[in-house]
């Protein structure tokens, strides 16, 4: 059996191949996936040919730690979310405090930095050479604090290159980093020695402050960006109760929620949330139910109607028999299919890294043929000590040119730029990989109500017979509805509140179950209700004079004397205005648009014609919802899944991405990877737009970033130098270097001045 387990210490997407290639040589390992996203693996062992404790040994020698929990959530069944949200704040809290000390440190080394470039071109004195000593030995002590603290995750991403073979971000910028400081460290303590060879007053330790300081800011933005991954879980887990009131030997005694036993009768209040699943023995009452349908009106529940853990009773007592507890209740399922589609790893692999893969053994062999060749054949033109100065020379600015800093910011920096511009057009996107998957969505599923409706009952239409004024109409229907506690009197009541419409006094009021009400005004009985209470009596009146309206999801409330019928209103789910053009948008963008939703298959067809929409699967639970993801996945679409409510939150997680409304529920929000502030469907589109945007210049970045490498490298080797007399100065690849970075960061904000 699949379980999942957090492991701490991963610093990049092959920090999880390296993990998963390891236990997938073990011997009793039947099953094994890393995901860097979750910062967990999903594991399957035969238990008689390996330990959990083993496993643990086996990852510890790589540089990180398998988490095994003390006690397994009976629920969740692995570490508490409360516990993870802790070690994550404290990781951040490492992160900033090093950054504190490492910003201004990088502030300073990029004024020294441009300060001599100037000079070199003659734009600015140079400096004194007091100030210049003090700086060339003040420089070393700087960079040793960034490289061995701050940088010390991508020190290790070098020696997991050189151990596994794997390189990444992280081994391009150790490496990079390390020869620059290598490099200066040897020309600064070994300055007499070297002086005759190489220009000892040309060190590159600003190279290393810079480069690990900014990727720092970067990673430390992203781990902040993170740390709400597991609120979902930790929101699912708020959804209980925590106890229950249980007739033990005909008392009532409140019990923690996991000594419910089977067959446990319990009460339940009104205003309180149903602990377990169960039928009901006695009583009725009106339960909300948006947990399981995420329908927003509450449904009607008698004697041997079943009830679900999570949900609410919201107007009457009653009792119910436990039939299904602990780990077997539907939200404990709800909970086991966020963690699971949580855990499972994302397709796309960041571009960058794919490159840097290559790249680096390319710039290796490189800069060490570039060594040996001037060594064997520039000794004998220009002597060895010579030869070896260019060598060097060459070797370090290879190095120093193809260090990833322009690589390490093309993709951050557009993500940042696109983030933001998100943010000011009420587009919340959580994590990068979310903001790069969007661009390539060929199908988006909808949940009905909140998505494409408004999420609440309104009144959307009125039926007048009489000669009375329609709000006199309604006045009166409002009256008797006041006394009401059915969920639809809300949206009469509601409507008049809003319109100002005048209130008046009912007498003798009095509910006829399942029927509707009745209640004197001004000497006058009205009746309220459905088509039962009109047969009931014997009014002219029949369900074909309303069946246009019901057929498109409305809830008739007839309005009658005992003489004859004055009216019906109609109360709906109302759709939002911006929901019929958000779809042609999306139609534009070649995106098919699905509607999966836990109400009825005539309210929910009739909502989707309306709107355009292509596809609708009606009645459908939480799980029904995330089969259907599968489904699509298995069929190589690339989805989105667009919802609010908590039913939603399993297939929000398992699709590729994972669109809240911001009108939503938490669980909801923090399961998705983008939220829609406000509910607003049209942010939809601008979403997808902005996805395509910031990938287009992600491209571009790391194409720009690769040219000057392209033309730098042969440029730094000295190809041109037996032609033309050109080498590359380690001072002019830094330079060159550092402008990669400022045309990449330039092309980034371009992001902000476009439309979506």
């Amino acid at each position: 059996m699949l379980k999942i387990y957090k492991i701490k210490g991963m610093h990049c997407a092959s920090c999880a191949s390296i993990i998963e290639r390891t236990l997938k040589k073990t011997e009793g390992v039947t099953e094994v996936e890393v995901s860097y996203g979750t910062e967990s693996a999903k594991l399957d062992f035969d238990d008689a040919k390996i330990q959990l404790a083993d496993i643990e040994k086996l990852v510890e020698p790589l540089g990180y730690s398998l988490v095994v929990p003390k006690v397994e959530s009976e629920v969740a069944g692995q570490v508490t979310a409360s516990d993870d949200k802790s070690d994550k704040l404290k990781d951040l809290s490492d992160q900033r405090s090093k950054l504190m000390v490492a910003l201004p440190i990088a502030t300073f080394s990029v004024l020294v930095m441009v300060y001599e470039i100037l000079s070199e071109f003659g734009l600015v004195s140079a400096m004194s050479e007091s100030v210049s000593e003090f700086i060339h030995h003040l420089m070393p002590i700087f960079a040793t604090y960034i490289l061995f603290v701050v940088g010390k995750p991508y020190l290790l991403g070098f020696y997991r290159f050189l151990r596994y073979g794997t390189a990444n971000m992280d081994t391009l910028i150790g490496l990079g980093t390390s020869v620059a400081f290598l490099y200066s460290f040897l020309v600064t303590a070994l300055e007499g020695i070297l002086s005759p060879y190489v220009n000892t007053m040309v060190t590159y330790y600003d190279a290393t402050i810079v480069v690990i300081t900014f990727i720092a800011l970067g990673k430390y933005l992203e781990t902040r960006s993170k740390l709400k991954t597991g609120d979902a879980i930790e929101s699912l887990l708020n959804l209980q109760a925590k106890t229950a009131l249980v007739l033990r030997d005909g008392k009532e005694v409140e019990v923690p929620i996991n000594l419910v036993v089977h067959g446990d009768q319990i009460i339940i209040k009104p205003g309180s949330k149903i602990p377990v699943d169960g039928e009901i023995i006695e009583g009725t009452s009106f339960i909300d139910e948006a947990l399981v349908t995420g329908e927003s009106i509450p449904v009607e529940k008698t004697v041997g109607a079943l009830v679900v853990a999570g949900t609410i009773n919201t107007n009457s007592t009653f009792t119910f028999k436990a039939t299904k507890v602990g780990s077997e209740t539907l939200l404990a399922g709800i909970i086991k299919m966020v963690q699971e589609a949580q855990g499972s790893r994302a397709p796309i692999q960041a571009l960058a890294d794919k490159i840097s893969s290559v790249f680096v053994p390319i710039v290796l062999v490189i800069a060490f043929l570039t060594l040996g060749t001037w060594l064997f054949l520039g000794s004998e033109t220009f002597g060895f000590s010579q030869a070896l100065s260019y060598g060097l020379t060459s070797f370090v600015a290879i190095l120093v040119i193809a260090c990833p800093c322009a690589l390490g910011l093309a993709t951050p920096t557009a993500i940042i730029v696109g983030v933001g511009k998100g943010a000011k057009e009420g587009i919340l996107i959580k994590d990068a990989a979310t903001l790069e998957k969007l661009h390539s969505v060929n199908t988006i599923i909808v949940d009905k109500t909140g998505t494409i409706t408004k999420g609440k009952p309104e009144l959307v239409g009125l039926a007048n017979y009489s000669t009375e004024n329609d709000n006199e109409i309604i006045a009166t229907l409002a009256a008797l509805e006041k006394k009401s506690e059915h969920p639809i009197a809300f949206a009469v009541t509601e409507y008049a509140k809003e319109n100002k419409l005048a209130e008046k006094i009912v007498e003798g009021f009095e509910i006829i179950k399942g029927k509707g009400l009745k209640g004197k005004i001004n000497g006058t009985e009205y009746y309220a209700g459905n088509i039962k209470l009109m047969e009931e009596l014997k009014l002219p009146f029949t369900a074909k004079q309303i069946a246009t309206e019901t057929a498109q999801g409305k809830t008739p409330v007839i309005l009658a004397t005992a003489d004859n019928v004055l009216a019906t209103v109609f109360v709906a789910d109302a759709i939002k205005p911006e929901a019929i053009a958000a779809v042609k948008d999306l139609h534009k963008l070649g995106i098919k648009v699905t509607m999966l939703t836990g109400d009825n298959e005539q309210t929910a067809k009739a909502i989707a014609k309306e709107v355009g929409i292509d596809e609708v699967m009606a009645e459908v639970l939480p799980q029904d919802k995330l089969d259907y993801v599968k489904k699509l996945q298995s069929e190589g679409q690339v989805v989105a899944m667009a919802g609010d409510g908590v039913n939603d939150a399993p297939a929000l997680a398992q699709a590729d991405i994972g669109i809240a409304m911001g009108t939503g529920t938490d669980v909801a929000i923090e399961t998705a990877g983008i939220t829609l502030l406000h509910g607003d469907i049209s942010k939809l589109v601008k979403a997808v737009n902005l996805s395509k945007m910031t990938i287009r210049t992600v491209k571009q970045n790391l194409f720009w970033a690769f040219v000057y490498n392209i033309i730098g490298i042969p440029l730094a080797a000295g190809i041109f130098f037996p032609f033309f007399g050109w080498l590359l100065s380690p001072v002019f690849a830094g330079f060159a270097m550092a402008f990669s970075s400022v045309s990449v960061v330039s092309n980034s904000l371009r992001l902000k001045t476009k439309k979506l």
